[in-house]
């Protein structure tokens, strides 16, 4: 059951509704009924985390189990762990307000070494001691999944387990072993963990122990010598993956705030830099009648307008071209929008973006990676300046105004007349016109390359922070206009990252060492604090340089050794010297085997369709039509509860998603980007509830009001709730009105004697600055008709509603009664309803 105390403190933070646990989709089961209590953690702030699909996986497959529940946790923002720790609450799961404690098993989910603080933080926050030796049979099993498990020894010590590779099967094993041990008599933690390192992938660091040979290179050898490396555990086969059908619909604004669809895992195109190139091969492609039948069914159920198409390099998928060709039939009448985030120079064909292009554009973005073609023949990146050049033509020939462009620094090699080839590129593509000779912009973004494990590189050095910074400053210089706009990751932020994706075991103590002093939420540049990670290196006497900035030998041992990805370290190796000398390698999902050692060729081997299959289109919808005939009405609406915690552009968010799911055909406006036609009478701001919103509703005139009400119900959250609905008729002759208010404090009581003050002040001034930036004075005696303490701490207020001068009961409790910022916030402030002056009676709601 939710903490009442939680919700005493929601009204005290940013962006609240991060916190709800409300969303559409969400699962909700009796921990009582359950044998099996799962926390899926994502070690960032909820609006990064709810955007990553691997977590809505993983909370589809668990909660398919009956036997099982999963809920989800993310790391809170400073404000809510400021609170959580002042008035000693422990971090809770957001669907029931469970401590996380009373988990089994707590699983977080590492895509980013900027992200290891938060980890000890959500820890520290439960109450579960960080280290795992520390940890006895009253605490949850922490274990831990994503691409950094790639080089799992900088957070050993932290984790029970580490599932390294693909999850989906690997945690239904896990959770299966689980279950087994709970049932047996005498049961201790390292049985349990015995069992869980026989399954694939799963790494139980305290089943292995570090040796350092002479010259002080560690090597982690098992304790079992039977089984000497992790092996990755893979699925072969994407397209008979299990899928999420309704994944949850986040609120606020996640930062893919869309419907994705993964088309393929894997990619084989070779980048010597891309260490998820390496780590997720072979490429296995989902059928377009799997993606189709899988997004016929998401779209349903989310009530999205936008779909991403998403693997490392969508432009590659085989059935692109037909695949796009079927949504855009199927979705545009609907006005479903497509995008593919990760584009490749080459691939994109002017086919391709008229297909984008015929919803609605959204964003382009290229990654170059180098600025000269030598450059990237070391990094293998097989594009040309032709390429690049054709790609944007084509995009702002489209009517693309914005083109993004990705580059790194530092790679091996690198001199400066490859940076001189990135501005000379930049800058002959800004000066690419659209139609009509229409200007427009280049975004670059420019970052440190960090020389990831299990990639070619890793035998590279990665250049210092001054190095970086010389670099940035050069290019920053030269690429000076303003039609160009440079955008960069600190090198203070890259350093940090490469020591954590390149350390070993004894790196735990510097992260653990650096939380203490305060680091936390390392991966946004306003929270980020490279002083204290400086202090913490010093602190531990510790030399970074032999992590990061060091070229390695040919026969170095790596931390990450005993961690087999199934690319041989030999063909990795090969790769490095081909890079040094120029050298291309070929993809081979078009020409020869590579030898990389990833495929067995039975069970394990690149898995793509034909180039000429085409989706079956699924079923269609009724969808609006020219000639379809709509009609207005008027809707009202209660917005009570969780739903005061929404902002207005949020809540806006949540009636188009539901009317989308309703599948109430909605009128949109013409344009370049069409909108549904609705408008609020009132934007509520955050913490204020109402019973009697109104919106304005254009909809398919073959609906009835009633039904509109009952099909709308079925698909908002809790917290909204439509109440009536009527035909639109344009209000006549006097509107002038006045708005009734509820406000109840949560602590203390109303001073009676400031009411009888203000009832008796001729005039009570207040000053005010309009949205464009004046200064003005509001008489609040003018504006305040009815004030009045209906109990101690519950108070009544009839306002005068003036478009000019709108006034909240917060304004007025500030003036009235000198409360302070918090009482206010906590207060519960409800809307009840309107009086239409000149002697008309009240709304009905009222």
């Amino acid at each position: 059951m939710r903490s009442t105390h939680i919700q005493d403190i929601l009204p005290l933070v940013e962006a609240p509704s991060r916190y709800l646990g409300s969303e559409v989709n969400t699962v909700r089961k009796d921990h009582r009924q359950v044998k099996l209590k799962f926390a899926l953690a994502f070690p960032d702030l909820y609006e990064i985390g709810t955007s990553h699909f691997g977590l809505q996986i993983l909370y589809h497959i668990l909660n398919k189990r009956p036997d099982v529940v999963a809920e989800r946790v993310f790391t809170p923002a400073p404000d809510m762990q400021a609170f959580l720790r002042q008035r000693e609450i422990p971090l809770l799961s957001l669907e029931s307000g469970c401590p996380l404690g009373q988990f089994d098993i707590l699983g977080f989910s590492l895509l980013y070494e900027l992200n290891y603080t938060n980890v000890l933080a959500m820890l520290n926050l439960a109450g579960i001691p960080l280290r795992s030796k520390n940890r006895d049979q009253q605490h949850p099993f922490i274990i831990a999944g994503g691409p950094c498990t790639c080089n799992p020894e900088p957070v050993a010590d932290f984790f029970d387990a580490l599932v390294i590779g693909d999850g989906e099967d690997v945690v239904l094993q896990m959770a299966d072993a689980w279950l087994d041990w709970q049932q047996r008599e005498g049961r201790s933690r390292q049985a349990l963990l015995a069992n869980w390192s026989l399954l694939p992938g799963v790494y139980v660091p305290s089943l292995f122990k570090v040796r350092y040979h002479d010259g002080g290179e560690p090597q982690v050898i098992a304790l079992n010598e039977t089984q000497p490396r992790v092996e990755r555990a893979l699925l072969p086969n994407l397209d008979h993956a299990d899928f999420p059908s309704a994944p949850i619909v986040p609120f606020g604004r996640p930062v893919h705030d869309r419907l994705r669809l993964e088309l393929a895992r894997g990619c084989t195109r070779g980048c010597r830099f891309c260490q998820a190139g390496m780590i997720y091969r072979p490429v296995r492609e989902r059928s377009p009648e799997t993606v189709m039948r899988q997004c016929e069914q998401a779209l349903k159920t989310t009530g999205y307008d936008d779909i991403s198409l998403l693997s490392l390099s969508t432009g590659d998928y085989r059935c692109i071209a037909p695949l796009m060709e079927q949504m855009i039939q199927r979705y545009a009448c609907d006005h479903v929008a497509l995008s593919l985030p990760s584009l490749r120079a080459g691939t994109l064909t002017p086919a391709l973006m008229k297909s984008i292009k015929a919803v609605r554009k959204t964003g382009f973005t290229i990654a170059p990676e180098a600025g000269s073609q030598r450059l990237r023949d070391v990094i293998n990146k097989n594009i040309t300046d032709q390429d690049i050049r054709q790609t944007v033509q084509d995009a702002f020939g489209l009517g693309w105004k914005v083109i993004k462009l990705y580059f790194m620094i530092g790679l091996p090699t690198e001199t400066r007349e490859d940076l001189e080839a990135l501005v000379k590129l930049v800058r002959e593509l800004s000066l690419i016109k659209g139609p009509g000779g229409k200007k427009s912009s280049i975004n670059v973004s420019v970052a440190t390359l960090i020389p990831k494990p299990h990639t070619p590189f890793q035998w590279a050095p990665q250049i210092s922070v001054a190095e970086g910074w010389e670099k940035i400053q050069w290019i920053k210089q030269a690429l000076r206009s303003p039609r160009i706009r440079l955008k960069w990751q600190n090198p203070e932020v890259s350093y940090i990252e490469g020591l954590m994706a390149r350390g070993d075991r004894g790196m735990a103590d510097l992260i653990e060492h650096a939380y203490r002093k305060g680091c936390r939420l390392d991966g946004w540049s306003d929270h980020f604090r490279f002083d204290l990670w400086e202090e913490s290196i010093r602190d531990l006497d510790l030399d970074a340089h032999v992590y990061v900035h060091r070229p390695r030998a040919p026969e170095e041992v790596f931390p990450w050794d005993h961690i087999d990805m199934k690319v041989s370290r030999a063909y990795l190796w090969d790769e490095w010297q081909k890079a040094l000398q120029g050298g291309m390698t070929e993809d081979c999902r078009d020409g020869e085997c590579q030898n990389c050692g990833v495929c067995d060729f039975t069970s394990i081997q690149p898995q793509v369709f034909p180039e000429d299959g085409s989706a079956r289109r699924p079923e269609d919808r009724a969808a609006a039509s020219p000639a379809e005939s709509f009609r207005q009405f008027q809707l009202t609406f209660a917005k009570t509860g969780g739903g005061r915690f929404w902002g207005h552009l949020e809540m806006v968010n949540i009636f188009i998603r539901a009317l989308r799911r309703s599948g109430i055909t909605v009128k949109f406006s013409e344009g370049f980007h069409p909108k549904p036609k609705m408008a609020f009478s009132d934007a509520l701001p955050i913490g204020l509830e109402s019973l009697c919103e109104t919106m304005l509703l254009t909809v398919s005139d073959n609906i009835r009001p009633d039904e509109l009400v009952v099909k709308l119900n079925r698909e908002l959250p809790d917290g909204l709730r439509a109440t009536d609905c009527l035909p639109h008729r344009p209000t006549e002759g006097n509107t002038d009105k006045a708005v009734i208010y509820r406000v109840t404090l949560h602590q203390g009581t109303f001073d009676a004697e400031a009411v009888e003050r203000f009832k008796a002040a001729d005039t009570v001034w207040i000053e005010r600055t309009n949205r464009k930036g004046k200064l003005k004075k509001i008489d609040l005696k003018a504006m305040v008709q009815h004030i009045q303490c209906v109990t101690s701490d519950t108070l009544e207020l009839v306002v005068h509603h003036r478009p000019d001068a709108l006034l909240r009961p917060d304004i007025i409790l500030q003036k009235v009664f000198a409360l302070s910022s918090e009482a206010i916030r906590q207060a519960r402030m409800i809307k009840l309803g309107y009086r239409l002056q000149k002697g008309d009676h009240a709304s009905p709601t009222a």
